[in-house]
């Protein structure tokens, strides 16, 4: 997890390598968008929104909003269902309308030491920020190099998938220091079980 993208006690992770695959792995190991405030901290975390933007206009509805779309990209995503059932062709509407929204606008402003800094030329609306996340949905689906690079997971019961950017593309876990690491863990307590008299 890269420093500072964690948001204590509620540990978003933004390690997948895109936006859209960040909001999926919001449902593990728990549902993680259950309150305004987790999606505000989500929406800061993924980088949606420059450090210091106001998001106090941000409502209960904000975090179905954004569940909802997870649920369609992860459909498309995670369970790659067959093209021409009405399943898929119901998730791809609803994410392709989504994707429609124009994103919010930046604008470059001096910041306290003069270099310029980025910022919003207003607050935020969910569904510019719901479009931004659908963009990256529909540009992953539409990018056959991006989408030979996804990949499920190894770690036991983890169901996050990421974009396998290493040399090799031998990336097994979602991140080593979590799932690797639990791996490494069990498998040293085997071998050790195995040499017990």
């Amino acid at each position: 997890m890269a420093p500072g993208t964690v948001t204590v006690p509620h540990e978003l992770r933004f390690d997948t390598g895109r936006l859209c695959l960040d909001l999926l792995a919001t449902t593990h190991p728990t549902e993680r968008l259950d309150s305004v405030e987790v999606l505000r901290a989500w929406i800061t975390g993924a980088g949606l929104v420059p450090p210091g933007t106001c998001l106090a206009h941000a409502d209960a509805g904000w975090p179905a909003a954004f569940r909802e779309l997870r649920a369609q990209t992860a459909l498309l995503v995670r369970d790659r269902l067959a093209p021409g059932t009405r399943a898929y062709a119901l998730a791809l509407a609803r994410v392709n309308d989504t994707a429609r929204a124009a994103p919010p606008a930046p604008r470059a402003v001096p910041g306290a030491d003069g270099s310029l800094v980025r910022e919003l030329t207003g607050p935020p609306e969910c569904a510019a920020l719901l479009g931004a996340v659908a963009r990256d949905a529909v540009e992953l689906l539409t990018d056959p190099v991006a989408r030979a690079a996804l990949r499920q997971c190894e770690g036991d019961n983890c169901p996050i998938v990421y974009l396998d950017t290493s040399r090799g593309r031998r990336r097994r876990w979602c991140s080593s220091e979590v799932c690797g690491n639990r791996e490494r863990v069990a498998r040293h307590r085997r071998r050790a079980a195995l040499t017990r008299p």
